[in-house]
């Protein structure tokens, strides 16, 4: 199923314990305690937590699917991955995240204040709805 990703060093084989996954997901949880504290005070900085908090849920399912993200454009590659594995459904969410991945890095390197309340809430909301997702599936339900 990930053959193409694996081919072009997007993923890596890998043996995850079960304490890594579920470190991943407390990870994501926490992240999403802390981005709804931070939006308080700063919206950037929320956006990024919660963006964190959806890249350790996505590392989490991809631990427990037997891989890594690559090396090198780890985020990227966790979202080329979870596109694939989420299947066509998710289609629409995992380019979301994508795009916020490409926003968090303008906000975090470029340009303070790039991130409006709108779209830091927006985030959060599907931030959390997204953790509880993968949470459901790494249980082994739909």
């Amino acid at each position: 199923m990930y053959e193409d990703l694996l081919r072009a060093g997007h993923i890596r084989k890998l043996k995850v314990s079960q304490n890594e996954i579920l470190e991943a997901i407390k990870r994501a949880e926490r992240d999403l305690k802390t981005a709804k504290v931070i939006m308080a005070e700063d919206w950037d900085w929320g956006f990024a937590v919660a963006y964190n908090a959806v890249l350790q849920a996505s590392r989490a399912y991809i631990f427990s699917q037997g891989y890594r993200p690559g090396s090198t454009q780890g985020h990227k590659n966790t979202f080329a991955f979870m596109a694939e594995a989420m299947g066509k459904e998710y289609d629409d969410l995992i380019t979301y995240f994508d795009r916020m991945r490409n926003k968090r890095n303008q906000a975090i390197y470029n340009v303070a204040g790039l991130i409006t309340e709108t779209e830091a809430r927006n985030l959060f909301k599907q931030a959390t709805e997204f953790v509880a997702l993968i949470k459901r599936r790494l249980r082994g339900e739909k």
